[in-house]
């Protein structure tokens, strides 16, 4: 007989994240936990996660479909499949939770050379948001350890962040693959102009140039766009087979990013990877602001996906109070430690 319960967990930012949404200081986890009354010593532990005014959970139902869910945790194939259509982060915790249970409750989730330590995942550098000197010291860290960068635009004005891009060109060249992150920034009348001027310095894509929900307008945009395009929050929200397949037969999109923690789980983001194959549309894993607990599954099964191309994984570093994670960063690899004994939880369940 299964039980679940869960907690809440605020994370903490070291530094302010600045996003096109405005800036973040902290940001909630749940972590759902389940285990079987005959084995309860064994547990397995996902993490709903969601970033405000993204995510398509509402914040205010996160916990009243918690409670329900862990009430009714043995009819939890329903709750996958049918009940929580609206609830993406809580179906990625239930997903990732009933995998860790299945695999012995270690947080080993798709055993593999990465989490025997033997191979990394090649992963991109990220630039955050800020004034013009932030954004300049964390790409002289940055530029150093990653082979490729991402840079996230749309907080200060696009000259200065031109001049950002000029400046890290000519410094240190084109030896290195920058992609750029709109989140929605341009709006329709300046959208060219400001690829144009983009595409003279050797910009690999850049994800998202208009807000989501133009598709006619997304697809145009494709046809005629100097910088491949990589649809983001496009995808978010889009819930069922047919309605995937029609996002992508209308627009087009040169790449598409898949965030688990944001599209329902690995199953769900495993149909966009089989659509876009099916289309010759690249794709590439990123992970969205989530805790270690989160970041851990995503990462082991990225790996399993037999990635090449720099994925969009965090590092872990990003709060205060975190969970202990066998992750950890060398010459742009994540990479995980062989001797894992699982995630040390920071905080009782119980």
């Amino acid at each position: 007989m299964l039980k679940a319960q869960y907690k809440k967990h605020t994370l903490i930012f070291k530094t302010p994240a600045g996003t096109s949404r405005g800036v973040l200081k902290t940001k909630d986890s749940w972590f759902l936990e389940i285990w079987d009354t005959s084995h309860s010593e064994i547990r397995g532990i996902g993490e709903c996660s969601i970033i405000p005014n993204l995510s398509i959970d509402n914040p205010d139902n996160i916990e009243v479909m918690l409670d329900e869910l862990c009430v009714n945790i043995s009819e939890h194939r329903s709750y996958f499949t049918n009940k929580l259509q609206d609830f993406p982060a809580i179906k990625f915790a239930l997903e990732t939770a009933l995998i860790d249970l299945q695999s012995g409750g270690k947080q080993i989730f798709f055993e593999s050379d990465f989490t025997e330590g033997r191979a990394g995942i090649p992963i991109n550098g990220l630039i955050w948001m800020g004034d013009e000197n932030y954004m300049r010291s964390q790409m002289e860290e940055k530029i150093h350890q990653y082979p490729c960068v991402k840079m996230k635009i749309g907080a200060i004005s696009f000259e200065r962040e031109i001049a950002i891009i000029k400046w890290l060109r000519e410094t240190y060249g084109n030896d290195f693959e920058l992609r750029v992150d709109a989140n929605g920034a341009f709006s329709l009348d300046e959208v060219y102009e400001r690829l144009l001027e983009l595409a003279q310095y050797n910009i690999h894509s850049i994800e998202q140039p208009i807000k989501q929900g133009q598709w006619s307008e997304m697809a145009t945009i494709c046809t005629h766009t100097p910088i491949p395009i990589v649809l983001d929050e496009e995808l978010i929200g889009i819930n069922s087979f047919n309605e995937k397949a029609k996002l992508l037969d209308t627009i087009k999109p040169h790449y598409i990013i898949l965030k688990p923690s944001l599209l329902g789980g690995f199953k769900a983001s495993h149909e966009w990877i089989m659509l876009a194959q099916e289309r010759n549309i690249d794709w590439w894993i990123t992970s969205a602001l989530e805790s270690n607990i989160g970041l851990n599954a995503i990462a082991q099964w990225t790996y399993v996906l037999n990635v090449s191309v720099p994925q969009g994984l965090g590092t872990g570093s990003l709060y205060t109070n975190n969970i202990d994670s066998p992750l950890f960063i060398e010459k742009g690899m994540l990479w995980h430690e062989s001797q894992n004994k699982g995630l040390d939880i920071i905080f009782s369940m119980n």
